[in-house]
C-alpha cells in the first residue's frame, strides 16, 4: 500500500540504500558468517558504490544546510590521527590503528549521509522498514532452526583468530547462537548478541509503527511485524534496552502533548519535561541498587561500572584531546590489551559513550558531541511538534512520519548511558541520518 504523495524509489537505490543499512545493522551477521576479510571487502564496495551514488544523485544542501557540528566532530576525529598516542603493533603512536578507526567511521556516516540527503522522510522510512524487517525476520528463522533443527549452541561460520573455541567452558558471548528460543533465554538473533538484537528490535517497533499509523503497510502485514518484533524484544531479555524504550515512550507522550496544545502553552510542558528528568535522575542515584534489580542487574550493570572505574584514569592521563579516535578499541594495542576483560571475554569498548569520547577526542571531542547530539536533539524536537512546512508560511497536518528521528534518536541517547553503539556502525550512521535530515528539512 503507497499514498499518493509518498514518491517510489528508484530499484537500483533502493538495493543499494537497503543493501549498506543491512550491514550497518548486521555487521556481526557478516563477520560471523564470511569472516573479516569478506566483510571488509564487502564493506568497501558499499562505500565506494554509495560514493557513486551520491554523485550521480547530485542532492541540492546548501552550505546553511549542513549540520556545522557534525563535520566539527568528524574533522576533530580526522585531526586526532595526528595526536594519536596508542601502542601495539603499527609502532608508538597508532596511527595506523587510529587511521582505520577514521575510516570506519566516514563508511558507516556516509551509510547514513547518502539515504539522508536522496531521500524524502516517506522513503526514508520505506527503506527503514525493508531493512529492518530482514534483519529481525532472519533472526527469528535463525533462531528457530537453531532450536528446531540444529538443536545445540552454534558458534559462528568465521572464528575469530586466537580464541581457543575447543576449551570445555567457552564464555557464552563466543556463540553465534546458544539455543535459548524455546528456554526462557536470551536469544540473539543473527547477529549474535541479546543486547544488539534488542536495539534493532525496537528501532523496528518504532518504524512499523509509523508505517501502520500512515498506512504505509497493510493491515495484517504491518501487524504481523509489529508483534514479531514485540516477541523478539522480549525474548533478547535486554535491560538496557528496556529503559531505551521508557525513553522513547516518554518522549513519545510529550510530542503528543506538544501538537495538542500547539505553540501557545508550551512553557508548562517543557517545565514538566525538566521536572521529570530531575526527579528520574535523583530516584536513580538515591536508590540505584533498588532500580538495577528492577531490571534483573546488579549495581555494577553486569560489570559495566568496573570497565567505566578502568576508563575513567586514562581519559584523565589525556584530559582535553583524548588518546585518539579508533571507536571500536584494538585490544593488541595499549592501554587496551587486557583493559576490560570478563570471564574470558575481552570487550572493545566503554559501555557508555560519554566515557568513550572522553577517552578518545578528550573534553574538546566530547563537548563538541555534545553539542552535535543536543542540536539534533532540538530540531528532531521541533521536526515532531509542528507542523509541516514546505514554505515559510505554509503549514500541512501533522504526520506520523516526522515523529521517525525523534523517536529513534532518544532510544539512542538513553542507551548511550549503557552502551558506547552510538559511535560505531549503524548507531553513528543513524546519528548522521538524523542530524543531516532534521537540517535539511527545516524551511
Amino acid at each position: 500500500m503507497r499514498k499518493p504523495d509518498v514518491v517510489a524509489i528508484h530499484p537500483a537505490a533502493g538495493i543499494l540504500a537497503t543493501l549498506t543499512l543491512f550491514t550497518l545493522f548486521a555487521g556481526d551477521f557478516w563477520r560471523d558468517l564470511i569472516g573479516w576479510p569478506a566483510y571488509l571487502a564487502l564493506a568497501g564496495a558499499l562505500a565506494v558504490g554509495n560514493l557513486i551514488w551520491l554523485f550521480l544523485a547530485r542532492p541540492e544542501m546548501t552550505v546553511r544546510k549542513w549540520p556545522k557540528l557534525l563535520l566539527l566532530f568528524v574533522a576533530l576525529a580526522i585531526a586526532s590521527i595526528a595526536w594519536a598516542r596508542y601502542t601495539g603493533v603499527t609502532g608508538p603512536g597508532g596511527h595506523v590503528d587510529t587511521t582505520l578507526g577514521v575510516l570506519a567511521m566516514l563508511c558507516a556516516g556516509l551509510g547514513g549521509l547518502v539515504p539522508a540527503l536522496v531521500f524524502t522522510p516517506h522513503q526514508l522510512l520505506s527503506v527503514l522498514g525493508a531493512t529492518l524487517r530482514w534483519v529481525i525476520g532472519l533472526s527469528m528463522l535463525f533462531e528457530l532452526i537453531v532450536a528446531v533443527v540444529i538443536r545445540h549452541p552454534i558458534l559462528p561460520i568465521a572464528r575469530v583468530a586466537g580464541v581457543d573455541y575447543t576449551q570445555k567452558h567457552l564464555p557464552t558471548p563466543f556463540y553465534w547462537s546458544r539455543n535459548l528460543l524455546f528456554h526462557g533465554g536470551q536469544i540473539q538473533g543473527i547477529v549474535g548478541n541479546g543486547d544488539l538484537l534488542a536495539m534493532i528490535v525496537l528501532v523496528g517497533l518504532i518504524v512499523f509503527g509509523i508505517q501502520r499509523a500512515e498506512q504505509l503497510s497493510r493491515p495484517f502485514w504491518g501487524t504481523f511485524w509489529i508483534v514479531l518484533a514485540a516477541i523478539e524484544l522480549v525474548l533478547a531479555r535486554s535491560a538496557t534496552v528496556w529503559v531505551a524504550l521508557l525513553g522513547t515512550a516518554v518522549a513519545l507522550g510529550f510530542a503528543l502533548w506538544a501538537r495538542r496544545i500547539g505553540q501557545v502553552g508550551r512553557g508548562k510542558l517543557y517545565a514538566a519535561g525538566v521536572g521529570l528528568l530531575v526527579i528520574v535522575v535523583g530516584g536513580v542515584l538515591l536508590a540505584w541498587t533498588e532500580v538495577t534489580a528492577l531490571f534483573g542487574k546488579t549495581p555494577t550493570l553486569t560489570g559495566r561500572t568496573d570497565i567505566w572505574k578502568q576508563v575513567i584514569p586514562l581519559a584523565q592521563e589525556h584530559p582535553w584531546f583524548g588518546w585518539g579516535w579508533l571507536g571500536y578499541w584494538v585490544p593488541w594495542a595499549k592501554p587496551f590489551d587486557g583493559l576490560a576483560v570478563r570471564s574470558g571475554v575481552t570487550y572493545l569498548q566503554a559501555h557508555n559513550a560519554w566515557l568513550d569520547l572522553w577517552l578518545q577526542l578528550g573534553i574538546v571531542g566530547l563537548v563538541v558531541f555534545a553539542l552535535l547530539a543536543l542540536t539534533t536533539l532540538g530540531r528532531a524536537w521541533f521536526f515532531a511538534v509542528d507542523r509541516p512546512m514546505t514554505d515559510a508560511s505554509t503549514r500541512h497536518p501533522f504526520t506520523a512520519v516526522t515523529l521517525l528521528p525523534l523517536l529513534v534518536f532518544s532510544a539512542q541517547l538513553v542507551q548511550s548511558f549503557a552502551e558506547s553503539r552510538m559511535l560505531l556502525e549503524s548507531g553513528f550512521a543513524m546519528l548522521v541520518m538524523w542530524a543531516v535530515l532534521t537540517k535539511k528539512q527545516r524551511p
